[in-house]
């Protein structure tokens, strides 16, 4: 297939490209750099200078070119957000960026499209010691900074998977982790002694970068349309035992445990490391993807944050 990629030079696109490009996809990349677009012809990739929040350039830049499918990977996200502000960019991407994206889909000819969604879609609260299906209520309405985050999340799946033009596919993504700047940026705190274990610590549900990219392929080669699919390794983990594991791979002492309250100065991250609980069964994806991860759990994948 040939298959337009936006935010082609992201983290996950780092791991997505070579994966198409293996399974004989052509790819036709988006950027809105310069210096973003030679990475991607280095990589093998076609090119096209545009920005997605930009309709009208946008369907200039791809205009006279066709393709089977758009896969929509384009964030604003380049570092652990801490403050809810930090996500606003990617909720409007999520939001008109996806409208954007759908419009020059169609203008394309193009017959699938696949979305980045989040887990933590289903809220960022404690959803108790279960497993969450798909059928669980997603991006449900929200007061407060969470209300902003929700509302892009729900406009995201909804315009991708009502699209009557379009197979419309959403993976719901865990947290990442892998050889990728966030975890990077986390091992290097970790060896200065400058990221503590917050008590009581959140249990949150992860997905190692390569994991979600092999997803992402068998998504749109073999994924139903209208579906939505939860993206994440075998096992949720105390984000305690995750950062204690971290300091274990990085070489670095144990990391200070510290009451959560101390993190009330970072709002976002305060909910995501403190008052966040949730795992998510990925049984659907494995069953009608014929996905499994390489890295089932994040002791298997952190190996690797090091190593490469």
């Amino acid at each position: 297939m040939r298959i337009v990629l936006a935010g082609a030079t992201g983290t996950l696109s780092s791991e997505l490209v070579p994966r198409l490009l293996a399974a004989g996809h052509e790819v036709v990349g988006l950027t809105r750099t310069a210096s973003g677009a030679q990475r991607l012809r280095t990589a093998g990739v076609t090119p096209v200078v545009t920005d997605v929040m930009a309709a009208d350039a946008l369907l200039t830049a791809l205009d006279g070119r066709t393709a089977d499918a758009v896969i929509h990977q384009a964030t604003a996200i380049t570092r652990t957000p801490a403050f809810h502000r930090d996500l606003h960019p990617t909720d409007a991407l999520r939001d008109v960026g996806t409208r954007n994206l759908l419009r020059a889909a169609k203008r394309l000819g193009a017959r699938r499209f696949v979305t980045q969604s989040f887990f933590l879609g289903y809220g960022w609260r404690d959803h108790g010691p279960g497993l969450l299906t798909e059928d669980h209520p997603y991006a449900e309405p929200e007061r407060g900074p969470f209300g902003h985050h929700m509302r892009s999340l729900r406009s995201n799946e909804d315009q991708v998977l009502r699209s009557p033009d379009l197979e419309g596919i959403a993976l719901r993504y865990g947290l990442f982790y892998g050889p990728e700047p966030a975890t990077r940026k986390m091992l290097e705190l970790t060896r200065k002694r400058q990221l503590p274990i917050p008590r009581p610590a959140a249990t949150l549900h992860p997905i190692h970068i390569a994991d979600a990219a092999s997803a992402t392929v068998a998504a749109l080669e073999r994924g139903r349309a209208g579906q939505a699919y939860n993206i994440v390794d075998d096992q949720p983990v105390d984000m305690g035992d995750y950062l204690a594991a971290l300091a274990e791979t990085a070489g670095a002492p144990p990391p200070r445990r510290v009451p959560g309250w101390l993190f009330r100065a970072v709002p976002y991250m305060h909910s995501l490391l403190v008052g966040t609980r949730i795992g998510l069964d990925n049984s659907k994806a494995k069953r009608e993807l014929g996905w499994a991860p390489e890295y089932p759990t994040y002791r298997d994948g952190l190996p690797s944050t090091v190593d490469r």
